[in-house]
């Protein structure tokens, strides 16, 4: 029987005409998973003849979809009254929206409202499905599982208080942002300190014309244009089109201010789309982009929770199939890594905590930085960025030797055997700047300095985005799932060699050369990186 997760209280019975909405997963025939992971890699290996052959929706639905699940699973929602309903184009997982009066009576459970903070949500702790739907359904989603945590900037409150003085951050370097309130990011990282850096260019004169980047936000984290005026004003920097994909309330939320100010500015005049919704599930967000026949090319993702906060393995390798599809179509797809370290959302313990879908292995994953010294250069890792070796996934081919090498490397110092799994999929792929050294300088209503690996995260999509423009414009296809050409183009990123994420004591992964578990292959070097890019097919 699962559990609500800490913190969340039962505050009582659903009403009968409260929403549920839930998403059923159904099951694909014998092989047909390892097919699909067979040609995500074949298209998405740049050594592969195949690479940037990415495949379409009917490819995928033509051995993903069994026509007999769906129409068992579309029978039963009918039969329950169930009219809200929403397949994705391949068809293999299936949104509906019902009240909790046809939830109790379909799954057998009565239906409960759990709050936390200001937060309410409508679920059951356990349930049953008559056996036909068990043989075509293997998950269903939002049912039992809790959404995941809110991200929360690392540095908010205490870069107000530092900028409060009127000090501005530890960065020794002349401040780009003077104009409308940007005086006050004296010391933080600004759009030029990352250009700098990660040897970015001045932007493009004009973009490929399906040239594309997103981010998700979630929860009340909508975006003011006035603010993002105030940040292009000041920091001296243009923004790029941005198109409302939900609807957005104009006040500014300071995570998805620090997501569209820094992708934007880093990726301008790229075309970014903003992935709005009220619910905080990754379940509705995979789906929205799996039933688009044009979502982004590039997506930003800043948020997660625990492996051991879902409900189970098959939940997690479910959320994978999607994940595959979304990058054999040829999407990128990063995530933030977390900013606790390698002890997660959950604490200390007696083990470390990694993340998800942090640990999934088709996904890239950002972890996050500082600079060594008070000026431009070198980085170490930041001692709460995310970072480690998946509990439930195995360590996929294309980092093997990377990791596999890292492992065996007497300079990691690694933690003892008990805390970790050394044979799971390690994470991050890459990082960059996020630290609480010299935070981002962000408006959000006032200019004022955030950290995290959703900074992070952010930036490198904006970077990729870049590198997926310069294919398109070349008339080649876009770059995909990436994970497989960050590992073989290891000397085009800036290794970090120095820092431990252990949230400041204790233990925890140290960087070292090449591959870590705690920055990755490293930050981007643009300049590298387009070089690479050039020589793909």
């Amino acid at each position: 029987m699962a559990a609500a997760p800490g913190g969340w209280k039962l505050q009582g019975p659903a009403s009968p005409s409260d929403k549920v909405t839930l998403y059923f997963f159904l099951q694909h025939g014998a092989g047909a998973e390892a097919k699909l992971e067979s040609e995500l890699m074949a298209v998405s290996d740049p050594r592969s003849p195949r690479y940037g052959q990415h495949l379409s929706q009917a490819d995928l639905k033509s051995f993903l979809f069994v026509p007999e699940h769906s129409a068992t699973l579309h029978q039963w929602l009918a039969e329950n009254n169930v009219v809200e309903v929403e397949p994705t184009v391949v068809g293999d997982l299936v949104k509906a929206t019902m009240t909790a009066e046809q939830a109790a009576g379909m799954f057998q459970s009565p239906m409960s409202v759990f709050v936390k903070d200001n937060r309410r949500v409508v679920r059951t702790l356990t349930y049953t499905v008559p056996e036909k739907i068990a043989a075509a359904v293997s998950v269903v989603g939002d049912l039992v599982h809790f959404p995941a945590e809110p991200t929360k900037p690392a540095a908010t409150s205490a870069s107000r208080k530092l900028l409060g003085g009127g000090g501005g951050g530890k960065g020794q370097w002349n401040n780009s942002c003077t104009g409308t309130g940007g005086d006050r990011c004296k010391g933080l990282v600004t759009p030029s300190v990352l250009k700098t850096r990660y040897s970015i260019p001045a932007a493009p004169a004009k973009v490929a014309a399906n040239s594309s980047m997103a981010v998700a936000e979630f929860q009340g984290q909508y975006y003011s244009d006035k603010d993002l005026d105030k940040f292009s004003t000041g920091c001296k920097v243009t923004l790029p089109k941005i198109t409302d994909v939900g609807k957005n309330m104009q006040s500014a939320g300071v995570e998805s201010m620090l997501d569209i100010e820094y992708i934007g500015a880093v990726a301008t005049p790229i075309p970014l789309q903003v992935w709005y919704q009220s619910e905080y599930s990754l379940l509705s967000w995979i789906q929205k982009v799996a039933k688009s026949s044009s979502p982004a090319l590039i997506n930003s993702v800043s948020y997660g929770n625990d492996e051991c906060q879902q409900t189970g393995k098959a939940y997690m390798e479910q959320v994978n199939v999607q994940f595959q599809q979304i990058g054999a179509r040829g999407i990128s797809v990063l995530f933030a890594s977390g900013d606790q370290g390698v002890w997660g959302r959950s604490g200390r313990g007696s083990k470390f905590h990694p993340d998800f879908p942090g640990g999934s292995p088709f996904i890239t994953v950002v972890g996050g930085t500082d600079f060594v010294t008070d000026n431009i250069g070198d980085e170490q890792v930041w001692p709460s960025g995310g970072g480690g070796f998946s509990d439930t996934f195995p360590m996929p081919s294309y980092q093997q030797d990377a990791v596999k090498s890292y492992l065996k490397d007497p300079s990691a110092d690694l933690p003892p055997a008990k805390f970790f799994n050394a044979s799971g999929r390690g994470y991050p792929d890459v990082a960059a700047l996020g630290g609480q050294k010299t935070p981002y300088c962000v408006n959000a209503g006032a200019f004022e300095g955030v950290a995290g690996t959703s900074a992070s995260c952010p930036v490198v999509a904006g970077v990729f985005a870049l590198l997926n423009d310069a294919r398109l414009s070349a008339g080649k296809p876009p770059m995909g799932f990436l994970n497989p050409f960050i590992y073989q183009n290891a000397a085009a990123f800036n290794d970090v060699t120095s820092g431990k994420n252990n949230e400041g004591s204790g233990n925890g992964f140290t960087a070292i050369k090449g591959w870590d578990a705690a920055s990755g292959m490293g930050t981007p070097n643009y300049a590298k990186l387009i070089a690479a890019v050039k020589a793909l097919p």
